[in-house]
């Protein structure tokens, strides 16, 4: 039996907090990759680095938590970054490079990448790593695809999108009760197997089988931020439900998958909540350049 592990395909950035003169690394695709480490499951990432101070760091923090990076590519320019800054412990993006070289370059997958990926349990990304054209590429490995939709869809971008991926997440605070399950209905409908629906302190929810499930927020003791929190809850979620289903995941569920998903729910809530009280998405802060 192979070894059950994640690979994190996409972004990287410095998230750049004006409010404290430091800089963090962060980026979904990157803190998916970190936060599996942390939850003590073995994770891969593949993105685009720049070449520079923020390139750097973020590869070192990689080596630090011993997160393999040797198929990403490495181009001349800048690294992604985001500007931030807190309000009430809160972050509040300020605006972006988006994403520096990630965004002038093409992954250009090759037959090795895939080989590469059919190493892997289950393949993560998202909407901020201009991947969209390759997900048919991805599909190919027949390894399960997580795809964070974060709060920008329509009911185009789903239909290009939903069709190669097995879980979708969507981040629904902005959205009422009707909205939430509506949206969430719409990307069940065009084929993904579980849909994710994070509502910040009001918690989370998943439909699966025509079910929804509901996992309150556990309360962080201390707050010191909340980036990272949907990211942090996802990576969680994911690492218990692979645990618990031995890899299999949504493919062969047993008479436990309600069971399984509520734990790993559980299990998520609890890590974003740790999470919350860490500067940045995890720490790893240098002075601000």
């Amino acid at each position: 039996m192979k070894t059950i592990k994640i690979l994190a395909i996409g972004d990287n950035v410095a998230d750049k907090y004006l409010s404290r003169s430091m800089m963090y690394p962060g980026g979904q695709s990157f803190n998916t990759a970190v936060y599996t480490k942390m939850n003590r499951m073995d994770s891969a990432y593949l993105g685009k680095f720049g070449s520079d101070v923020i390139a750097e760091h973020n590869c070192d923090v990689l080596k630090t938590f011993g997160v393999d990076y040797s198929r990403s590519r490495f181009f001349e320019g800048e690294n992604g970054y985001a500007r931030v800054t807190l309000q009430d412990n809160d972050r509040v993006f300020l605006g972006s490079n988006k994403g520096g070289v990630a965004k002038e370059h093409p992954y250009a997958f090759t037959e090795q990448d895939l080989a590469y990926m059919k190493e892997f349990s289950l393949i993560y990304t998202n909407l901020n790593s201009y991947i969209e054209e390759d997900l048919p590429f991805l599909q190919q490995s027949g390894v399960p695809i997580v795809y964070d939709f974060s709060t920008r869809w329509d009911d185009a971008y789903l239909r290009k999108v939903v069709p190669f991926i097995t879980l979708g997440v969507l981040s629904c605070a902005h959205l009422s009760a009707s909205e939430r399950e509506r949206e969430m209905r719409k990307v069940i409908e065009l084929g993904a197997s579980m849909v994710v629906g994070t509502v910040g302190e009001a918690g989370s929810y998943i439909l699966y089988r025509g079910a929804f499930l509901h996992q309150p927020a556990v309360p962080a003791e201390a707050v010191k931020d909340t980036m990272g929190a949907g990211d942090s809850y996802l990576s969680a979620f994911l690492v218990s439900l692979l645990q618990s289903t031995k890899g299999r995941f949504l493919a062969k569920p047993d008479a436990e998958i309600e069971t399984h998903i509520q734990d790993a729910m559980r299990a998520g809530a609890v890590f974003a909540a740790k999470v919350c009280g860490m500067e940045g998405a995890f720490g790893h802060g240098i002075p601000l350049v």
